[in-house]
């Protein structure tokens, strides 16, 4: 049996560097990635990332989600990666699919509007959820622009 890594995918930077961490592991343990994408289509709200009907939203979903995975192919990536979209709530599909893999792959942050002091809302849900481990991988805080870093002492 191979092992099995499930990695959640939103087309964030988090999503990004959880792929691609989760392509690195997999290669290393000889196993198999399962990409996941979760939608809800919440009716018109005015946002502009919000498709008129949910056929359209999981055609966008599914859209993303091969973009993200060409994304690490290009990369250099020889692992296979399969391709799973999704209708529910984030953490309730990645906790669900994560019932039959061996590590769930999450980014820290992902498209939420706010942001939470070390996790996101869908990643500390999983890491409560989750029946496998979690990796939860950072995505560094935006330097607020103008701002010089100190340089270190010594």
């Amino acid at each position: 049996m191979s092992y099995l890594i499930v990695v959640g995918v939103d087309g964030s930077d988090g999503g990004r560097r959880a792929l691609r961490w989760a392509a690195r592991e997999a290669a290393e343990r000889n196993g198999t990635v399962q990409a996941v994408i979760a939608w809800r289509w919440d009716g018109l709200d005015g946002g502009a990332m919000v498709a008129p009907n949910p056929v359209e939203e999981n055609e966008r979903a599914e859209a993303l989600l091969a973009r993200e995975i060409a994304t690490i192919t290009r990369d250099g990536s020889a692992i296979p990666v399969a391709a799973e979209v999704l209708e529910g709530r984030p953490a309730d599909v990645l906790s669900a699919v994560a019932r039959r893999a061996d590590l769930l792959v999450l980014g820290s942050h992902g498209h939420g509007r706010l942001r939470h002091t070390v996790l996101g809302s869908v990643s500390e849900e999983c890491v409560r959820k989750a029946t496998c481990p979690v990796v939860v991988i950072p995505v560094p805080a935006p330097t607020p622009t103008g701002t010089a870093v100190p340089a270190l002492p010594g």
